[in-house]
């Protein structure tokens, strides 16, 4: 079937160029034609051959209508991004006026994906063809994929607010503005900023962000002229705080602007005509005088006329205080704890910060701690929205934590609020980053909307690989159809385009825009070069490689590398040290790379010390595959690593080496050797050679849990009970050994944890809380912590030292032909002809009120080793005993 295709296909383009078709003699008709052609073309999967054959035609018939459209439209199902035939043959029919076959083939094209080309040209072919309706349907689908241009988005504005589509309009408008701004062309700036403040006037943040990239593309001075059509709406709302921001900042730009100081001083006299000493402060200021630069006039004035009667004021000694009166230049000020102190106003302009009575330091003054605590803890936003105003509209995490912890809120609560706030602060609309400060927040008014936050969250971050995360979470909630994404994807193609020397950041780009461009073709930058281009100029992969800080990065290299270095799989073993994860394994497997895979795992196993990581990662993910049995690797010698790496990153982190990383190693190595049981179960399973072998290497690490080593020599011996660990003989002689049950060494264990793991560190708390108090010479609270902290490590070590010494009683062997460790005995007190029942278990058991006696006790030891009808005679202290053995029965023993 190919070789009949390729036949016909070559006919076809044979009888075109013999025949001469004019162009008027085309019809849709044949290119639907073609396009029969072309199905067939995939179903036999002969596309690079038609490809071939029609470029090869091309070189010597430029414009072969059907090479041209063969060629074309294959490489579009291909998803190649040349789409140049295609071009062509459209401008031949638009320069002969053939709309109808102009918008047949642009519709063809946009089957693919949105195309700038296409959908300009098709709007032009319905524009030619006085179809306004459909004309201003592509413009805007054609907005959406070219950035640039802003005489359509000013036009498709014009047109909604014509229809009365004013919400859309207002939009329209607003991106109309963002274009002209970057084309700088000003006059267009003023008549759109003009429009929206028709219609959106009350938008100040808006405008105040239009304002900064004003400011940032033209100059201060244009910002201002464009400021000063905002005043007049303000100044007949009377809304005298955004009128004075508003000036504020136009004298920021103008300093000499002597209309707009005018205009300040009077929105002052307004905003505090009640102030009791408003004219007083003027005049102190000189506001009103040219002479005084305006900036420092009005930070003066600022200062003055914030100390009113009402006000709430912070000292730095004295805390919270209100102003309760003034007197020509004297204040009368009401502290906690010091009321009616006398102030003079110079005084209280250089010692005194003024407070709303919002601020969070004002609240937690004046309201119940309860009260504030349960508001705190039942809204976040509320609290959030109160702190950061509190500090000029701008605070972190840490400010916002030192504000409620540790008088409002506890360290634990914190925890589990600050969780919350963190979700707010990123996903609220209500909340917004300080440019450039990603870690500051603000509260805005207006909601910020998701594309602004993310691109100042974007602005903000200097880490170029933190915008390659910013750019992907932009489009895993929105289109790319925004200005502020186009200025995102920029930040990208600018390493791109200009390169003299190859960095992690343009294989980074070129990888991401790739992988952008492949699900939104239209946003094709239109690259000259290939992944081939960039691999020729890497020197080094493994150091390209630990440059690249993003998984999905990492991850699309190594497919690239795949798809176009030969020696894919050596350059893959040497990228596992530096990104441990299964697809560098799985890919390997599957192309049977047994070579490069035995010789990866062996460099592994043999030198574990070295790459740590690489060893825990193959152990943790790899030992229970199939073919890994084939790399010949014996779980003994792994277990052996595991425990050298444990005994290893102890020892660093005592020593401060990589605590972080060392800290990682030996929590990995923890929970296979123990939490999983993989080390006590090889043990159980291989016999008693290999307790020699690996218990000795557990013993040897100081720094592991004196109550797991017990522990686990323990269950060993449960298991090998006749097997004598080293030093074994020498603990019995000293201690004679210590019979306990399972619970009574469960309780004890639970016991020294409880010591170790709670008791000692909240005392070590107790101990810094008491030291931060000074003098420690008359500080009860500090010796009396001391005290407790030698009483616990006393505590803690004679338990495991008991621990240490404790055999944990099996109750299969229990013999009741005579008086033993877990039998209850039955006597008759021949004095009184009582009977009298006792049970013997160990110290940690012992309950005389439930008749349970220590072994060791001295009855118990007494009653140990008797049988049953023998007579018993025997001092304890001053009284006499004098039993006849009844019974031996055998008792539960947990």
């Amino acid at each position: 079937m190919s070789e009949t295709l390729l036949k016909n296909v070559n006919e076809l383009l044979n009888e075109e160029k013999w025949t001469r078709a004019t162009l008027n003699s085309y019809t849709i008709s044949h290119f639907q034609e073609l396009d029969t052609r072309i199905r067939e073309t995939i179903q036999a999967e002969a596309q690079d051959k038609v490809l071939e054959m029609c470029e090869e035609h091309l070189k010597h018939t430029r414009n072969s209508i059907i090479a041209l459209y063969l060629s074309g439209i294959i490489s579009l199902g291909k998803q190649l991004v040349d789409d140049s035939n295609l071009v062509v043959l459209i401008n031949i029919f638009v320069d002969n006026h053939k709309w109808n076959i102009v918008e047949f083939l642009c519709n063809r094209i946009l089957e693919y994906g949105e195309n700038k080309f296409a959908l300009k040209t098709l709007a032009d072919c319905y524009e030619n063809k006085n179809d306004q309706e459909q004309k201003f349907r592509i413009w805007e689908r054609y907005i959406k994929v070219d950035y640039e241009d802003a005489d359509i988005v000013k036009l498709l504005a014009e047109k909604k607010e014509q229809d009365g589509d004013l919400p859309n309009s207002i939009e329209y408008y607003k991106k109309a503005l963002h274009r002209f701004i970057n084309k700088k062309m000003f006059s267009n700036v003023k008549e759109i900023w003009e429009k929206l403040i028709a219609y959106i006037p009350d938008d100040v943040d808006f405008f105040f962000a239009i304002e900064r990239k004003i400011v940032k593309v033209l100059n201060g001075e244009r910002a201002a002229a464009l400021l000063n059509y905002l005043v007049p709406h303000f100044l007949k709302k009377e809304d005298w705080n955004t009128t004075i921001e508003l000036l504020k900042r136009i004298l920021a730009y103008e300093p000499k602007n002597a209309a707009a100081r005018k205009q300040i001083v009077e929105a002052f006299r307004n905003k505090y005509v009640k102030h009791s000493q408003l004219e007083e402060y003027l005049r102190i200021s000189n506001l009103s005088q040219s002479w005084r630069s305006v900036h420092e006039a009005i930070s003066d004035f600022e200062k003055h006329i914030a100390f009113d009667v009402g006000n709430y004021v912070y000292h730095s000694s004295w805390k919270i205080g209100k102003i309760v009166s003034i007197k020509d230049d004297m204040f009368i000020i009401d502290f906690a704890g010091k009321a009616g102190h006398k102030m003079s106003l110079k005084m209280a302009v250089n010692a005194l910060k003024i407070l709303s009575p919002e601020h969070i330091w004002v609240l937690s003054s004046t309201m119940p701690k309860e009260e504030l605590k349960s508001r705190i803890k039942a809204d976040h936003a509320w609290a959030l929205k109160v702190i950061i105003r509190s500090f000029n509209n701008a605070a972190d995490m840490k400010l916002i934590k030192e504000q409620l912890t540790p008088d409002i809120l506890s360290n634990s609560e914190w925890s589990k609020w600050s969780s919350e706030a963190r979700r707010l602060l990123r996903t609220d609309s209500a909340f917004g980053n300080i440019p450039d400060k990603l870690d500051r927040f603000t509260v805005r008014d207006k909601p910020i909307p998701f594309e602004e936050k993310t691109y100042n969250k974007f602005k903000a971050e200097k880490n170029f690989f933190d915008r390659v995360q910013t750019i992907r979470e932009f489009l895993d909630n929105v289109e790319p159809d925004s200005d502020y994404f186009s200025e995102m994807l920029g930040y990208f193609t600018g390493f791109l385009k200009s390169f003299s020397t190859l960095s992690e950041y343009t294989v980074a780009s070129f990888l991401l825009v790739q992988r952008i461009v492949s699900v939104f073709p239209y946003l094709n930058p239109g690259l000259d070069f290939t992944f081939v281009d960039l691999m020729k100029e890497i020197n080094n992969y493994e150091e390209m490689f630990v440059k690249l800080d993003d998984g999905e990065i990492k991850r699309s290299f190594l497919q690239h590398v795949k798809l176009y270095h030969p020696q894919w799989p050596q350059i893959y073993a040497e990228l596992f040290h530096h990104y441990q994860n299964k697809f560098i394994i799985d890919e390997l497997v599957k192309h049977e790379s047994w070579e490069i895979l035995r010789g990866l795992i062996g460099q592994i196993m043999s030198r574990y010390r070295e790459y740590r990581e690489s060893f825990v990662w193959v152990v943790r993910n790899l030992l229970t595959e199939p073919w890994f049995a084939t790399m010949e690797v014996r779980l003994e010698k792994v277990l052996i690593g595991m425990i050298h790496l444990l005994d290893i990153t102890f020892r660093e982190i005592n020593n401060k080496r990589d605590v972080s990383y060392n800290r990682k190693i030996n929590k990995q190595a923890h929970d296979f050797l123990f939490n999983e049981g993989r080390l006590l179960n090889y043990i159980l399973e291989s016999g008693e050679d290999s307790i020699m072998r690996l218990y000795t290497l557990v013993e040897d690490i100081k720094e592991l849990d004196p109550n797991l080593k017990i522990n686990f020599k323990h269950q060993i011996r449960e298991r090998y009970p006749r097997y004598e660990f080293a030093g074994d003989q020498e603990k019995e002689k000293v201690s004679m050994g210590l019979l306990v049950t399972r619970r009574g060494y469960e309780g004890k264990q639970k016991e020294l944890r409880h010591i170790l793991e709670n008791e000692i560190p909240e005392n070590s708390k107790e101990i810094g809380f008491a030291l931060s108090k000074g003098d420690l010479r008359e500080n009860s609270e500090y010796k009396a912590a001391l005290e407790k902290q030698e009483l616990l490590k006393t505590t803690a070590s004679r338990l495991q030292e008991e621990l240490q010494n404790a055999q944990i009683f099996s109750a299969a062997p229990i013999n009741t032909d005579v008086v033993s460790f877990g039998t209850r005995v039955i006597l008759k007190n021949l004095e009184s002809g009582g009977e009298e029942l006792y049970t013997l278990l160990g110290p940690w058991e012992s309950d005389p009120v439930k008749n349970i006696i220590s072994y060791r006790s001295p009855l118990g030891v007494e009653l140990m080793n008797h049988k049953v009808g023998e007579e018993l005679k025997f001092a304890i202290g001053d009284r006499n005993f004098h039993y006849a053995l009844k019974a031996i029965e055998r008792t539960e023993v947990e």
